[in-house]
């Protein structure tokens, strides 16, 4: 693989970050982007190509992209849409604002980042754009009503462009993972707190576990795996030759799945509720 290109985002840590350890050490030029300058820096520190790329500033994804293209003469093998932000809430607290914030981050750069790079792919004759979604984009999970509803938004859209570009070489593909070990609870906080109202909530009392959970250290899900099982994952998902549509990570992602054909609605329901 050693003349190789992948740009990732999200790379500040979790499995951005184990993606691209990763696939430097398989011998990938990768380029590992993230939102904030000061994580660029530490990742150049660390040998990485680092472009700038926050999903919800359609300048820095042109800015960014234009970046890697300059650094290979115009030409990018893989893309590998990571990055994702929650904001943790019931449904009835979240104002039109929060959510659109987080849809500009887990779907709206996605997608605007993927249609830049479409045309270098056309034009090379090859390309691999791989999307990571989550365990919570094919089931529902309470206080998550925005990520989910980003996921479920991003595995449809990615769907219908892997039967767009069956007649083109552009293979696309979806990682599915379980519960990964990964900051992505702790930089909820913020958002959190920009967003939910919670004394004035009538829900407030139904926080309480919410909040032990954001704010409390607690036990790891037994299942939980550490970043680096995603990114072996995605590594399959890039050099396969002929890649499946998706690709779950972890134990629960896959008994989920599972459940959630078999049930009826109101018996999966209850086993979610249990949470």
């Amino acid at each position: 693989m050693t003349d190789k290109t992948i740009l990732i985002t999200g790379c500040a840590s979790g499995i951005g970050h184990a993606a691209a350890v990763a696939l430097r050490a398989a011998g990938w030029r990768v380029f590992a982007s993230c939102k904030q300058a000061e994580d660029c820096a530490r990742l150049r520190n660390e040998g990485f190509d680092s472009p700038q790329i926050d999903y919800s500033d359609s300048a820095s994804i042109e800015a960014g992209l234009a970046d890697v293209l300059e650094a290979t003469g115009g030409t990018l093998d893989a893309l590998y849409n990571n990055g994702a932000i929650a904001c943790p809430g019931f449904c009835e607290d979240i104002p039109r604002a929060a959510l659109r914030e987080v849809f500009e981050a887990n779907v709206f750069g996605i997608h605007e980042l993927t249609n830049r790079v479409i045309p270098v792919m056309r034009a090379q004759g090859h390309g691999r754009i791989v999307n990571c979604s989550s365990i919570l984009g094919f089931m529902p999970g309470k206080w998550r009503g925005t990520y989910v509803a980003s996921k479920y938004a991003l595995e449809g859209l990615t769907d219908v462009l892997r039967l767009e570009m069956r007649d083109t070489p552009i293979k696309v593909v979806l990682i599915q993972p379980g519960p990964i070990t990964s900051e992505l609870r702790r930089k909820s906080i913020a958002y959190f707190e920009k967003w939910v109202d919670v004394e004035n909530s009538a829900r407030a009392e139904d926080y309480r576990g919410l909040l032990d959970r954001l704010y409390l250290p607690g036990p790891k899900s037994r299942f939980e795996l550490p970043a680096s099982a995603a990114a072996d994952v995605l590594r399959k998902a890039l050099e396969a030759p002929s890649p499946r549509a998706r690709y779950k990570v972890t134990t629960p992602a896959y008994i989920f799945a599972l459940l959630k054909w078999l049930l009826p609605t109101r018996m999966f329901d209850a086993m979610l509720l249990r949470e």
